[in-house]
């Protein structure tokens, strides 16, 4: 007759959870795939960046232009007295204009170099791609834990709660004790308990997830009830090692931060050599008094600066450019070492976590439901003892919850290795 009654909040249970979806049904599920398409498209801060990639974009090609010429017009040698043009032969109206040329080559070094800029700026919009997506399936990944894990309380509950029934039953009947019956009145206070955090959890976790998505954080978030349960097997360490040197973005936006650098060093040096101005100017000069004619005048110019201060600033900027080469080096160098700790740790990581998902799903968690079982006949005819009972149930409840947490664990490492690599394709 107890067997029947756990039978019966089983399916219970089982029901309440299928109300519980039908009711949720008119929502959209949130897949994994849809969440980063969502963010990519959405998200402000990678749209900011997006956004400043493009305004690097059109800086080269102002760096590469001639400066703005620059027009004149004048009146020379006009008399004070009269301010008739006519009065005396030096007096002419006219306009000049002034253009000034940089030293050949120095036009295009500064364009070269805002050109590696802008480039290492498109690199960060990828890098900041990846990693908004490695936030996001890690928030959505522990939002799915959340959801298994809270199952699992639910369950577990239903199932303590008929324990408490058969303690009663047999109690009232003089065949068990009352402990037996506030025992399982505290666990199932404690699942109670964690059934309150996990839900402030999810709710906080929810939260994180619609920001990324750039919702209201109020915004309620369905996932899928099921994932696909099989985890892929990684390419060996040191070829994502190789593979990330490829394809890694940070990487290539630091090399070409020391492209840029040695540019903005070869202008530096440049600088020791003249800039030039040319100006030209011609001057009208009207007919005398008499109407005798006079001729008009043309006046050209040519001007360089004179680098006679080379030591306190040409030298000085060689030095501060020479520098900032060597930063950008060491700043590759760093930033290598770090992928590298990144890659191998992600690897460490999701294979230990993909080891325990094998072991809990094949071992542990098994053997501890055929214990439970066990545990539960015995109890029926008085051979276990009802705090055994109530122990295997908890236990079985804890390797549960580790199953998912080591599954999503698994998850979230390997988004953050790919993030690691900079590319997808990093299974055998």
């Amino acid at each position: 007759m107890s067997l029947q009654i756990i039978f019966k909040g089983i399916v219970l249970t089982c029901a309440l959870l299928e109300c519980s979806m039908a009711v949720g049904g008119n929502q959209t599920v949130l897949t994994l795939q849809a969440a980063t398409e969502l963010a990519v498209r959405d998200n402000p801060d990678l749209a900011q960046i997006q956004a400043r990639a493009q305004a690097m974009a059109a800086i080269p090609s102002q760096e590469g232009a001639l400066p703005d010429p620059q027009i004149s017009i004048n009146a020379m040698n006009l008399p004070v007295d009269t301010f008739n043009i006519h009065q005396d032969d030096m007096t002419q109206l006219g306009g000049g204009i002034s253009q000034a040329f940089p030293f050949p080559g120095k036009l295009a070094l500064r364009e070269q170099a805002a050109a590696f800029e802008a480039e290492a700026a498109s690199q960060n919009v990828t890098e900041a791609r990846w990693r908004l997506l490695s936030e996001v399936k890690t928030t959505w990944w522990l939002i799915f834990y959340l959801d298994r894990a809270l199952q699992i309380v639910d369950s577990n509950y239903a199932l303590l709660q008929q324990f408490v029934e058969i303690a009663r039953t047999k109690y009232e009947v003089g065949e068990g004790l009352q402990q037996d019956v506030l025992l399982a009145q505290l666990e199932l206070s404690k699942l109670l308990d964690q059934q309150l955090m996990l839900k402030a959890s999810r709710r906080n976790a929810a939260a994180s997830l619609n920001a990324l998505l750039d919702k209201p954080a109020n915004s309620e978030i369905l996932l899928p009830e099921t994932v696909a349960s099989q985890l892929p097997i990684l390419k060996q360490e040191n070829l994502l090692y190789q593979q990330a040197e490829i394809s890694r973005a940070i990487l290539e936006g630091n090399r070409l931060g020391i492209n840029a650098a040695q540019s903005r060093l070869d202008l530096a040096k440049k600088s020791y050599l003249p800039d030039f101005t040319v100006d030209a100017s011609y001057g009208a000069r009207a007919n005398t008094p008499s109407g005798n004619q006079r001729s008009d005048m043309l006046s050209l110019n040519l001007s360089m600066n004179v680098p006679i201060f080379a030591a306190q600033k040409q030298a000085k900027a060689v030095d501060q450019r020479t520098s900032e080469l060597m930063q950008e080096k060491y700043a590759l160098q760093d930033e290598w070492n770090k992928v590298r700790s990144q890659i191998t740790q992600g690897y460490n990581d999701y294979q230990r976590a993909k080891d325990q998902v094998v072991l809990f799903e094949t071992g542990i968690v098994p053997q501890a439901r055929q214990t439970v079982a066990s545990m539960l006949a015995g109890y029926q005819v008085n051979k276990v003892d009802f705090l055994n009972l109530v122990r295997s149930q908890i236990t079985l409840f804890e390797y549960e919850t580790q199953y998912w947490k080591a599954f999503t664990e698994a998850n979230q490492f390997l988004a953050k290795l790919i993030t690691a690599v900079g590319k997808e394709e990093i299974y055998e």
